[in-house]
């Protein structure tokens, strides 16, 4: 097959075979080299016999997912990410649905997870410390093929279904290689000419996640080798940075707890200059707390799958100048984005600090048109972004409307509690109502419903507050740190607490 030789095909092809001698990857404390990967974005290729064909991608945090991703990306194929991690029936259940011709991950998931999956045939790839597999799967390869070239996707990315089942998002080439170059924007040394650079980025986001594909195809298109850690835990993070010096690092909300929690020796996380946090709200406090513990600001982002990474946020700039009168804020536009508020109900634009339903206009999106988003929000005379929850989990009490995020928020201002999560239940006289678990800080003294329903009063309206409150060991999280939604109402569901 002729292979794409321009656009991220392109660059995927130049930069791994810049030096095959040089180390690309560390995993589990094992570094792999720039030729190895190569070998395995050749043999992968080959699962695309033209352009646009989709292939499953069945990912994990591995070398080998990673030749895999980009193997399909180098030969113009798209990308069907499907998490293996989401458990045996729902993977299944998402695998009949994609109907794809052909799926590619790890032999014992396929033979775990796919039909004739047993039967799969392995590929000869060991350079990478492990092999792949090839599964046919009941798809029509070539109708599929030529709706996803028309529409140059180059992943369909699965959501992290925090508010209902997961779906998919399809991020065109187009998208991919504007954000990639966006990201050059905020870099002292915009060199984008084809070397390897020196510095190793920690990469712990999963790869079915945006954030974990962004960082690896980001690092691949700068030639800058990373440490991919499996999972994330504070231990093998704290390692990460400690002997690889990296000046920026990401963080989830909850991973950044973990961080803040633990007994980390500040001069261990002495070379960051900033912690990026994004996928969830983080609360301000947390931020703070962060800081003066180790230093190192926290820049807040927002993104949405749908962008293809983020549109707004903070930067070292703009936090030394304003973040004490803006804490709270997501921070602002980034290059090549605008943002406007608009009235949920006329969809005309609202003033500076009115609340109303975002919209976007992004360079890296297709056409030049305003995209709303379901997320309420208020922009400021300074163009600094605030997100006050989702339009579409507003609970109406009542004839009241209660945002879940506000009690969340409430809640989570308490010293002992680590998360908070809110649910909307039916309820027959008023309608619905309100509901939370709330998951307490490691070591501290155990807190009642009472007692945190009590707190939560000195905060919020008679109506806002839950109608039942569940003290948890977990909140159920997707793997991007996210809040499930759905894992949350099977919770509820099986442990009622007595409504107040």
């Amino acid at each position: 097959m002729n292979l794409p030789a321009t656009g991220l095909p392109g660059r995927i092809r130049d930069v791994v075979a810049v030096d095959g001698d040089a180390d690309a990857i560390e995993f589990r404390r094992s570094w792999r080299t720039w030729g190895q990967l190569a070998d395995t974005v050749a043999q992968s290729a080959a699962l695309v016999e033209r352009p646009g064909d989709e292939v499953g991608l069945l990912l994990r945090n591995h070398p080998v997912s990673v030749g895999l991703l980009l193997g399909v990306l180098r030969a113009g194929g798209c990308v069907v990410t499907i998490n293996p991690a989401r458990g045996r029936d729902r993977t299944r259940e998402d695998i009949a649905a994609l109907d794809l011709p052909v799926l590619a991950g790890d032999p014992m998931d396929l033979a775990d997870l796919v039909p004739d999956g047993a039967n799969a045939t392995t590929a000869g790839v060991t350079e990478l410390g492990a092999t792949f597999a090839i599964a046919p799967g009941p798809g029509n390869a070539s109708g599929r093929a030529a709706r996803a070239q028309g529409r140059g996707t180059a992943v369909r990315m699965l959501t992290s279904g925090t508010t209902g089942p997961p779906k998919r998002v399809d991020l065109t080439y187009r998208t991919l290689e504007r954000v990639l170059a966006g990201a050059k924007h905020y870099e002292s040394n915009r060199d984008d000419s084809v070397r390897l650079r020196r510095g190793v980025a920690v990469v712990n986001s999963p790869l079915v996640h945006l954030g974990g594909l962004f960082r690896v195809l980001q690092c691949v298109s700068d030639g800058r080798s990373f440490c991919l850690l499996e999972k994330f835990s504070v231990e093998d993070w704290v390692d990460a940075v400690r002997r690889h010096r990296p000046a920026t690092a990401s963080l989830v909300p909850t991973a950044l707890r973990m961080v803040l929690e633990a007994d980390v020796d500040p001069a261990d996380l002495a070379s960051l200059r900033s912690v990026v946090s994004g996928t969830a709200p983080l609360d301000p406090e947390d931020a703070d707390a962060f800081t003066a513990k180790y230093g190192i600001p926290v820049l807040i982002t927002y993104a949405a799958t749908e962008f293809g990474g983020s549109v707004a946020g903070w930067n070292l700039e703009d936090h030394h100048a304003f973040w004490q009168a803006k804490r709270g804020s997501v921070g602002r536009a980034h290059a090549g984005c605008q943002l406007r508020v608009v009235d949920p109900g006329s969809g005309q634009p609202v003033g500076a600090g009115v609340e109303g339903l975002l919209e976007v206009k992004a360079r890296q999106l297709e056409g030049d048109s305003w995209v709303r988003t379901t997320d309420l929000a208020r922009l400021d005379a300074d163009g600094f972004l605030w997100i006050l929850g989702r339009a579409d989990q507003a609970i109406i009490r009542g004839g009241f409307k209660v945002r879940p995020d506000d009690i969340r928020t409430a809640l989570e201002r308490h010293p002992a509690v680590r998360g908070a999560a809110v649910a909307s239940r039916h309820d027959r006289r008023l309608g619905a109502v309100p509901v939370a678990v709330v998951e307490l800080r490691r070591g501290v003294a155990p807190l009642t419903s009472a007692e945190l329903l009590a707190y939560a009063s000195t905060v919020l309206a008679r109506y806002e507050l839950p109608a039942a409150l569940h003290v948890v060991d977990d909140i159920p999280r997707t793997e991007s740190g996210k809040i499930d939604q759905v894992a949350l109402a099977a919770l509820l569901e099986a442990q009622p607490t007595p409504e107040r």
